[in-house]
């Protein structure tokens, strides 16, 4: 049991036969949600999907067995969360059921993808890579369209020494200085790698953009927090080897504080291509019928969010 109440689930459970294996592709403006994870009271992501799957499948929540790649936090948004679950039965058509979860879905969250998943194939531990972005509004005066999906810094930031700084996350490193505690009781190996940490400045916008092998809990936000006290000029931008060398949490907290979560957006989690290849004779992906026009929050953040290709 997590804190609040949550439920850490079981990944080694036997899952019932016969099996079929469903992949979310989930998109969710997670402004009013205590993060994914489940837990009964306050609402979580993965409970409102696992109860809209509930009605639509007609099975009961251990029996759907629902999986999440990554774990955001409370606030944090996602653009290409994926998500796994299992009935034990098959479909012939996946378009009546995606319409279904949406229909029953509140409007901050929706389902962009549903398609037939290998049995081989896990949300969570399949996954190669996991790309981030954080955005900055840096202008004196605040955007108030941008205020729910882009953390405020009134003060000019020298945005050449962050992207600097930023150079020196890439590679594999121990990052125990990045962490606040895990929840739960589980043991996390420090030990992650970052492919790439782009800083992309758009006007007033900044885009922070980091994709790693994996992330500690709140590293990426730990890690925007120094590159902003850097692009403050407050700090040196050879502090963060040192810091990173420390390997100790209160290193980076004597010199900054965590920024908040609603800047943060988990964008693309990357799998290898012949593992996404649904089973033989599994109904073609569903990418929504084209008469639903999806309007809700988070696909206004997304459009400069998604400037780039990856």
């Amino acid at each position: 049991m997590l804190p609040g109440g949550a439920e850490e689930p079981n990944s080694s459970a036997k899952l019932p036969l016969p099996c079929h294996k469903w992949r979310l592709l989930i998109s969710y403006d997670g402004t009013k949600f205590s993060g994914w994870q489940y837990q009964r009271w306050p609402p979580t992501i993965q409970c409102a999907i696992e109860k809209a799957l509930m009605v639509a499948t007609k099975l009961e929540r251990h029996e759907l067995c629902l999986v999440g790649a990554s774990r955001t936090d409370t606030g944090v948004h996602a653009w290409g969360q994926v998500a796994q679950f299992v009935t034990p039965f098959s479909y012939d058509n996946l378009e009546n059921l995606h319409a279904a979860v949406n229909g029953l879905l509140p409007s901050e969250i929706r389902v962009r993808e549903i398609s037939a998943a290998r049995p081989e194939f896990h949300a969570r531990f399949s996954s190669e890579s996991k790309v981030y972005c954080y955005k900055i509004y840096n202008n004196p005066v605040m955007d108030p369209f941008q205020s729910l999906y882009a953390y405020h810094v009134p003060h000019r930031l020298n945005v050449t020494v962050m992207r600097e700084a930023a150079k020196n996350f890439v590679g594999k490193h121990d990052f125990t200085s990045f962490s606040n505690h895990s929840r739960g009781d589980r043991v996390v190996n420090p030990v992650k790698e970052i492919f790439q940490f782009k800083v992309i400045e758009m006007g007033a916008l900044l885009q922070l953009e980091v994709e790693g092998s994996g992330f500690l809990y709140r590293q990426v936000r730990n890690m925007v927090a120094l590159l902003l006290q850097i692009g403050r000029e407050a700090l040196p931008a050879d502090i963060v080897p040192a810091i990173l060398a420390c390997r100790d949490r209160k290193a980076l907290a004597k010199v900054t504080l965590i920024t908040p979560p609603h800047g943060l957006c988990l964008m693309f989690i990357k799998y290898n291509k012949e593992l996404l290849q649904p089973p033989l004779g599994a109904p073609p992906t569903s990418f929504g019928r084209l008469r639903q026009i999806l309007h809700f929050k988070v696909f206004d953040i997304v459009k400069s969010y998604v400037s780039y290709r990856i």
